[in-house]
């Protein structure tokens, strides 16, 4: 898969954190990746996610997830007029997303960010997304303000199987409390 089809998986991933309780989420993550592995081949162009993606996929999604509070707190800052319970569902699991890249994944460059959540926006949000998504991101760049010290934190996750042990200790306290 190329970078720009896991950051898509991870989007639809995101996306489902909308419609289900937290608690569910391990369960939709097993889930998506059975719904993947199973859709036609003229249903997507992406092709099926190897072990390692799989993981990286999840680790991202967890570390991100983790950060979701703090992410909506900053895009309510920024974004004038705006909050994120009147921001269309797809626009905001977009933006979390890409404002997740700028301020906490040293690996993506903050144009990389930008533009490919301005893709995501052309490709699953409305006419106006695409503006929208980028004018909220560009709030946040170096150019468009100085960041607040809890935007420059970068996450303690840097690899793939730190970041997926994220989603592993939350599948197991969630059990835990389930029992």
């Amino acid at each position: 898969m190329t970078r720009t089809e896991i950051r898509e998986q991870i989007f639809l991933l995101l996306f489902r954190i909308e419609f289900n309780s937290e608690e569910e989420m391990p369960e939709q993550l097993k889930l998506f990746f059975e719904e993947e592995s199973q859709k036609d081949e003229d249903y997507t162009s992406a092709k099926e996610a190897s072990e390692e993606e799989k993981l990286y996929i999840s680790g991202k999604f967890g570390n991100i997830c983790a950060k979701i509070s703090e992410i909506d707190s900053l895009i309510n800052e920024k974004a004038k007029g705006w909050d994120t319970a009147r921001m269309g569902k797809v626009d905001l699991t977009i933006i979390r997303l890409g404002l997740y890249e700028l301020l906490f994944d040293d690996e993506i460059p903050e144009g990389v960010a930008i533009n490919e959540a301005v893709e995501l926006a052309k490709k699953f949000g409305q006419e106006e997304s695409s503006g929208f998504v980028n004018g909220i991101l560009a709030k946040f760049t170096q150019k468009g303000s100085e960041k607040p010290e809890a935007e420059v934190k970068k996450s303690k996750f840097s690899n793939k199987e730190e970041s997926a042990a994220i989603l592993v200790n939350r599948k197991k306290k969630s059990g835990a409390k389930k029992n």
